[in-house]
This record gives structure tokens, C-alpha cells and sequence, in this order.
């Protein structure tokens, strides 16, 4: 398969095979919950800028790496608004294994793609939730069309006088997603010869985040999704993947190395097992 790095709450693994990392997000109370949301994901080189290696806090060095404009749908729908701790494309490592993280991110840079934004997303969408709570409605897509229910009581007069409105992705074209954790978050979808109302509280296209409602790690991979399916490209699995024996094998070598737990190691091979 690749070589592995374990660092805090994640492994990143360098597969030569499909030119491609992997990244297996761990679950627990102190992984960010957009990475527990997120699980696993492949990132094909070609999707990436750069990466880098820098002295960190607390005896530790951090790999950073940067997607490419356009390559992937979830960076592209953040636009820069992840808190560092979130960023999926950064792990922290102890600097004893400094040696091994300087030659993982060599073999990486001699394979990164070429430089300037991406034609087409090359990293696939994240699973989105089958629906998404705002404080003043319910949201929904379901690949063709974006449903908003508004809230009785969280809704403007403006939103539950006009009603349910429902949006075909034909008749978008953007979607901007402004974090929760933020003052004024709120995902708004843009219309196709709609101007719209600048106050998302009033914006028929637009639903307000707040206290319990938007959280980062559902809400993105939410807009994630939309602006998949407005820009009409689909993810690509940009190459073939390991055969499953193959994967059970090295998940066997990285559980008898002490890089995965053993419910960890139980986990991943019983959802290869079924073909997941």
C-alpha cells in the first residue's frame, strides 16, 4: 500500500498504487467533529498545491497541505473560514517522527499535480446530512433541488408569509456558505436572475445558523454537496482503488503496529469486509 504517519486524531496514508492519501479520521470527544463527520477520504495528488512541514506547539511538527483552487468541494464551500484545529489537510506529529514526515511530504511533493485552479473537483463531496437544521428552517437536497421548510417560530414574517420554497439546481448559480461560529452565519443560495435580500434573515434563499443550529460539521458538507450539484460536476474517483485483500492486509500490519486500536482495526476491516 503507502507508507503511514499517525499523528492527533488521524492517519494519513501515502498510496503509491492510486497516487493518492488517505486520511482516516479518528472518532472521539477530542477529534473535531467535522472530522469525524468527514470519517475518510481520499485526496488524489493532482488535487493538491503544496504541502509543508513546520515546527508546532509542545514538541511537535505539523504537516500542512493545500488543496488546489477548485479541487475540492468542501475547501471551496469554506472559503477559508475553517479555524486551523479543523482544517482537514493539517496533522500534528510528534517531533520524534520528524524523519518520517520530512520523507512523506518529499515523496509527495515529487507527485503533486500542476500548479493553478483545478478544471473540475477532483476530491469527491462528503457525505452530506439528509437534512440540515437552521434556526429559522429545514433544509433538504436530495441531488436535484434545495427545499427550504420554514420555522413558525423562527422564521421572519417575510419567509412564512412567502411560504416553502423549493430551488432546482438548474435555476442556481452558487452557493456561499458563512460559518456558524461566526457572527451572522448563514448558508444563501444565489439565483439565477434573482437579486435577492442582503439581510439573510429576510432572503428567501437563505437560512440563518445559530446557538445549535448550522454546526460546522454539518452544515459544510451540506454546502459541500449543493455546490456540487450547481456547478454540475460530479466527484470523481480520480483512479481505481486497492483491491480489498490488499486493504485488509495492510489494515492487519497497521493494528500489529500499534496504529490502530482495536475496535479501530475491528471497524475498518468489518466495513471492507462488506464492501464499504
Amino acid at each position: 500500500m503507502g507508507d503511514v504517519l499517525a499523528g492527533n486524531h488521524a492517519i494519513w496514508e501515502f498510496d503509491h498504487t492510486t497516487n493518492s492519501v488517505i486520511i482516516r479520521f479518528a472518532r472521539g470527544m477530542r477529534t473535531p467533529r467535522l472530522w469525524q463527520a468527514l470519517g475518510e477520504r481520499r485526496i488524489p495528488l493532482e488535487a493538491l498545491s503544496g504541502v509543508s512541514l513546520t515546527v508546532g506547539r509542545r514538541d511537535t511538527v505539523v504537516l500542512h497541505a493545500r488543496a488546489r483552487d477548485g479541487a475540492d468541494p468542501l475547501m471551496e464551500a469554506a472559503a477559508g473560514q475553517l479555524r486551523e484545529a479543523c482544517d482537514p489537510y493539517r496533522l500534528v506529529l510528534p517531533r520524534a517522527g520528524g524523519d518520517r514526515a520530512a520523507a512523506f511530504v518529499e515523496a509527495l511533493r515529487e507527485r503533486l499535480g500542476p500548479p493553478g485552479p483545478a478544471e473540475r473537483f477532483l476530491v469527491s463531496v462528503p457525505e452530506p446530512p439528509t437534512g440540515l437544521k437552521a434556526s429559522d428552517a429545514r433544509l433538504s437536497f436530495d441531488g436535484g433541488a434545495v427545499t427550504f421548510r420554514w420555522s413558525r417560530t423562527g422564521a421572519t414574517s417575510t419567509k412564512w408569509k412567502a411560504g416553502d420554497q423549493r430551488y432546482p439546481v438548474a435555476d442556481l448559480t452558487g452557493v456561499s456558505w458563512h460559518s456558524p461560529e461566526r457572527p451572522g452565519g448563514h448558508l444563501r443560495l444565489s439565483v439565477r436572475n434573482a437579486a435577492g435580500d442582503p439581510r439573510a434573515d429576510h432572503d428567501l434563499a437563505s437560512a440563518v445558523f445559530g446557538v445549535g443550529h448550522g454546526s460546522v460539521h454539518e452544515s459544510l458538507p451540506f454546502a459541500a454537496a449543493v455546490l456540487v450539484g450547481v456547478r454540475g460536476r460530479m466527484p470523481v474517483a480520480a483512479v481505481p482503488g486497492p483491491r480489498t485483500a490488499d486493504r485488509l492486509q495492510h489494515l492487519s500490519e497497521l493494528h500489529g503496529v500499534g496504529l490502530l486500536t482495536e475496535s479501530e482495526y475491528a471497524a475498518l476491516r468489518d466495513r471492507l469486509a462488506a464492501g464499504g
